[in-house]
């Protein structure tokens, strides 16, 4: 486990993806703080644990594997940035589309305050192809 000023951060990173991977949009969601907001840009940010788990439920649910690739990551305290390639396996074809981060936690409680995700939208809508329309 890491340790020092970043460790909370890295931590909560871990956890979050963790739930990502095992395609568990509760255990996501409690990875994040109460008031927390998850916003997918350009979209309106979802609040909290229940809206970050109502807005990747749908998505975990409708993929037989996710994986959220983390290409490179860079920690300060309270704070990560993540360059991503996100994966979803769907009807046994994999959706891939490149993706950055930056997450804000609550080095008290361990717990994401704010995760902001940018990606190309377009890129997004024609590598998944209407899978999660």
């Amino acid at each position: 486990m890491p340790d020092g000023p970043t460790a909370p951060a890295e931590r909560a990173v871990e956890r979050f993806l963790a739930a990502v991977h095992d395609r568990d949009a509760d255990a996501a969601g409690a990875c994040f703080a109460p008031g927390a907001r998850y916003r997918n840009v350009p979209h309106e940010p979802v609040v909290g644990p229940e809206g970050v788990a109502a807005l990747l439920r749908p998505v975990l649910a409708r993929s037989e594997a996710v994986h959220w690739e983390v290409v490179t990551a860079a920690y300060a305290p309270g704070r990560a940035w993540l360059e991503r390639v996100d994966r979803f396996r769907v009807d046994g074809v994999e959706h891939a589309v490149a993706c950055n981060a930056v997450v804000e936690i609550d080095p008290g409680t361990g717990l994401i305050t704010e995760f902001r995700d940018y990606l190309d939208l377009g890129e997004w809508r024609t590598r998944t192809a209407g899978v999660f329309a």
